[in-house]
């Protein structure tokens, strides 16, 4: 099957350009620096997803409810490369991009402790949003 991310470029927070919608990390053990795992081909990153039915393994969005939801799922590595993590299929997990990116390059004794802080980390963020925009809703009635 293939989904309309196999033909997208993108560039990942730090600018550097990925295929088939998995967010990859630099190599940097050309400057002598710690070489990391290579990133997930789109191939690789399509096996994934489809183990995991295209749904975060995090917060459970499903990828397969909407093309929008499909746009952002990733493959998370559970032990992250920049921490020595491996392309192993037991290290890979199917995550949409605000968990990948909320769980970032930290460290976790398992996969549950991961899953409890994304889930408590976005908890949070969820009660500053709603408290900001109850107040710009404010702002703007009163305006």
């Amino acid at each position: 099957m293939r989904l309309p991310l196999d033909d997208i470029q993108e560039h990942n927070s730090r600018g550097h350009i990925c295929n088939g919608g998995v967010i990859c990390q630099q190599n940097l053990g050309f400057l002598g620096l710690s070489r990391l795992a290579k990133p997930l081909t789109g191939e690789e990153g399509l096996k994934i997803l489809e183990r995991d039915h295209y749904c975060c393994r995090y917060c459970g969005l499903d990828g397969m409810t909407s093309f929008e939801n499909s746009l952002i799922m990733t493959v998370d590595f559970v032990l992250p490369r920049a921490r020595k993590g491996k392309k192993d299929p037991k290290n890979l997990v199917a995550a949409c991009r605000p968990c990948n990116r909320i769980k970032g390059a930290r460290v976790f004794a398992s996969f549950d402790e991961a899953k409890k802080y994304v889930l408590g980390r976005r908890t949070e963020l969820r009660k500053e949003w709603e408290s900001n925009m109850a107040r710009l809703r404010g702002k703007s009635a009163s305006a």
